[in-house]
């Protein structure tokens, strides 16, 4: 998978990076716009400027959301997703090298493969069988089970290729569910999370001592808890994609394969019935 998934993980990476690196700001135009435009009428209320300065504090950079500092606030919660996002991030990068086209079906094979049926000797099975070991890969697995069946009726060598292919196939998608486990896990440990922050910020509200601002109170636990469905989200979705994008590299692969197999199950039809080959021969 070259170019295309690399663009795509460093991209995630890049946009987590400036998310996390970003600060949100909190403060509304119209908000500060305000007593500037009481100035430009030419009349303001002392009682009102003294109120207003002291109700409200100065406008610093601390007023700003910032999301790291979120990040450390959504509770225990946050470690599962943590761990999940290493998962994917390490999970992506193996699958973005162990998934390419020459780990997978060697060109050098195919072509040595298509010389030994042109050459004049014809097709040998044993030399066939020789090259696919040069290569080690799914392809060459699945035409070295085929081979070993040379001489045998072609629905027992079909047979064969069959579940040569679901075995090497099962194995590339091994660590692809992974992904998709996280993709559907994460979202759901952080709505747990959510749940479990909003049930907390409505107790604390509850214990509030009489004259407290309640709603500011419960306002600030319910932003802080949905902290955990935010991370939840930012795992999940690069998760999907990047289990997608594999299950469709890999199916894709495989019909490549079946189309190389195919082209040599003529040269294996001939040796029915008259030559028998095994591993033990080679």
């Amino acid at each position: 998978m070259g170019r295309s998934t690399s663009l795509l993980l460093a991209a995630w990476i890049v946009g987590l990076l400036l998310t996390v690196a970003g600060r949100l700001p909190l403060a509304v135009a119209a908000q500060e716009a305000g007593p500037q435009g009481a100035e430009a009428d030419g009349f303001v209320d002392p009682d009102a400027a003294g109120a207003a300065a002291e109700s409200e504090p100065p406008a610093s950079a601390s007023d700003d959301l910032n999301l790291l500092s979120l990040l450390f606030q959504g509770g225990a919660f946050m470690i599962p997703l943590v761990a999940l996002s290493i998962v994917v991030v390490t999970i992506t990068v193996e699958r973005a090298v162990a998934i390419r086209r020459p780990n997978i079906l060697p060109p050098q094979m195919v072509r040595d493969l298509g010389e030994l049926g042109r050459g004049s000797g014809g097709f040998d099975p044993r030399s066939a069988y020789r090259i696919c070991q040069q290569f080690p890969s799914a392809a060459g697995r699945v035409i070295q089970s085929m081979l070993t069946k040379v001489g045998r009726p072609q629905s027992e060598v079909e047979h064969t290729v069959s579940e040569a292919s679901q075995r090497e196939a099962e194995k590339l998608h091994g660590n692809v569910r992974w992904l998709s486990l996280s993709a559907q896990v994460a979202p759901l440990i952080g709505l747990l999370g959510t749940v479990w922050g909003m049930i907390q910020a409505f107790y604390d509200t509850t214990r509030l001592a009489p004259g407290q601002n309640k709603s500011e109170a419960l306002a600030e636990g319910i932003y802080i808890a949905l902290v955990t469905t935010l991370a939840g989200l930012i795992v999940a979705i690069p998760a999907a994609i990047a289990a997608h994008w594999f299950e469709g590299r890999i199916i894709r692969l495989f019909h490549q394969i079946d189309e190389l197999v195919f082209s040599l199950y003529p040269q294996v039809e001939r040796f029915e019935g008259k030559v028998r080959f095994s591993r033990q021969e080679d």
